[in-house]
């Protein structure tokens, strides 16, 4: 913001700026209303989804590799199905209804935490798998891209899952790189 205020002081396009500023501002109150919409309506498919056991069903797809990331958590233990389900719903791209499973599972790996004044490795894995997790439907991309009238708004989706992939590889090799290096130390 500050850089596009210096650029259009030094232009001499301090009008155009004015103008742009006043137009977003007069489009932001019907943008919000839009995507407020459009949430309530991903967060309703994500419940109906859970309902009907197809959160579960990706939940227990992806057991077996959330058992290989978190080793140390106890079979059985509540963190490890707030993992799945904040993974799931991550998955699915409802960042918003993956929000409150993360804190349930960070909640829980912190009650496994021996130094309550330390992160384990449990939970910055977590904190890294939450942040990259691969999406398969970007809902909030999409929600956007309808509002401001995209000829193909879904066309972001293969995009996001080749991107969302790489990126969550990348982020768990240095989650492990970085976890070796600290225990050599």
């Amino acid at each position: 913001m500050a850089a596009g205020i210096i650029f259009a002081a030094i232009s001499g396009e301090v009008d155009a700026l004015n103008n742009a500023i006043f137009a977003a501002a007069e489009d932001a109150p019907m943008l919000i209303i839009e995507l407020c919409g459009m949430i309530c309506l991903w967060t309703g498919l994500m419940k109906i989804a859970e309902r009907s056991g197809l959160v579960n069903l990706i939940g227990k797809a992806l057991s077996p590799i959330i058992r290989r990331l978190f080793p140390d958590i106890p079979k059985g233990h509540p963190a490890f199905s707030a993992i799945i389900m904040n993974v799931a719903a991550n998955f699915l791209g409802i960042g918003n209804a993956a929000t409150p499973f993360g804190l349930k599972a960070m909640e829980q790996l912190q009650s496994l935490n021996p130094d309550k004044s330390r992160a384990t490795p449990s939970m910055i894995t977590f904190l890294v798998l939450n942040t990259s997790c691969i999406t398969l439907m970007p809902t909030l991309v999409i929600s956007m891209r309808v509002s401001a009238e995209s000829a193909s708004p879904a066309a972001i989706v293969g995009p996001t899952i080749i991107a969302s992939t790489i990126g969550l590889c990348f982020a768990l090799i240095f989650d492990r790189l970085m976890r070796a290096f600290y225990y050599r130390r």
